[in-house]
Order: structure tokens, then sequence, then C-alpha cells
């Protein structure tokens, strides 16, 4: 198990749309990287004068990730990336704008 220490962010990379929306499938080395991750794990927070600022995302938040950000990560054949928190841009959510 990986747990991350400061503001890191363990992330699961999404996998990229093998199809276009008109349909057209897409190979390996035309697929976009996603920039979409789910969080598998949290550090506790960074310190800042003396005081410890809490994380905003949670495990199992599906969040949009910097696109040049992170460190590369396998552990026990799983890829992962592990990022800042200040390298995540924002949260996925599946509720309908009102």
């Amino acid at each position: 198990m990986i747990k991350p220490l400061g503001d890191r962010v363990l992330l699961k990379k999404l996998e990229a749309e093998e199809r276009t929306k008109g349909g057209i499938i897409l190979t390996g080395s035309a697929k976009e990287a996603p920039q979409e991750a789910e969080v598998i794990a949290v550090g506790p927070g960074e310190m800042k004068d003396g005081a410890l600022v809490p994380m905003e995302v949670r495990v199992g938040d599906k969040v949009i990730y910097s696109k040049y950000s992170g460190t590369d990560v396998k552990h026990r054949q799983e890829e992962y990336i592990l990022v800042s928190q200040k390298d995540i841009l924002a949260v996925v959510t599946d509720e309908e704008a009102k």
C-alpha cells in the first residue's frame, strides 16, 4: 500500500476513450492521455503557520489534474500518479447543474 505524505494525493488514471463521438476507433498512440483520475489515497495535509491545512479531496473522488504534474509510480503491477493537492484542478461530480 502506498501512503502519501503531506499534501500529496495518489491517483489512478481513468482509461482514455477508445472511440470518438463519431464512432472512430482510436489506436493506442492516437489516444490522448486522460487528465481524469480516481483518488486512491490522500496524505494528512500540509502544515502552514503551525496549523494543519486539511485536504480538499477524499478517497473515491474523481478529479481532473494538471497535465504535466505528478510522478508516475508502479506498485504491485498497478500504475498510479502521485501529485500535490495544488495540481488537482477540480472534482468531477455526477450531479446535473441546476
